[in-house]
């Protein structure tokens, strides 16, 4: 979304209402889907457009003067549902929509579920103590 020259958003709810009139119901609606599917990710204001955070960057959505954008945050996300991505690939990692033609929340919700996942085992592994050799003295 671009700068009105006032002070960025600090919230999702500032972010959404900044937003062309006519994309804010279904940014909301997306939203809810992501809320749903990720309870307990952290709305979050990063690199200009709304996200969540849950163990790391989950997705991240973003209104644009004649379209909205959401962004998995995950090639291997992406992938996974690239068949079903087709009609909204925008580019790598990008997903555009409008009004008219939004995201299924099913499909949202699956993928947000994903990134969960993804992001949770990604979050164990860096916690494991590293096994290795023994030092020698």
């Amino acid at each position: 979304m671009k700068s009105s020259g006032g002070p960025a958003p600090k919230t999702i709810d500032e972010y959404v209402a900044r937003a062309p009139p006519e994309l804010r119901p279904t940014l909301e609606r997306l939203r809810r889907s992501i809320r749903s599917a990720a309870p307990d990710a952290e709305e979050v204001i990063s690199y200009g457009m709304a996200g969540f955070r849950h163990h790391g960057m989950l997705v991240y959505f973003g209104a644009f003067s004649d379209h909205a954008s959401f962004f998995p945050g995950s090639v291997v996300t992406t992938r996974k549902f690239a068949a079903e991505l087709e009609s909204f690939a925008a580019g790598k990692g990008t997903l555009r929509f409008t009004a008219d033609h939004p995201i299924p929340d099913r499909l949202v919700a699956r993928i947000v579920k994903a990134r969960v996942i993804e992001n949770e085992k990604r979050d164990q592994a860096r916690r494991r103590p590293k096994v290795g050799k023994p030092r020698r003295k």
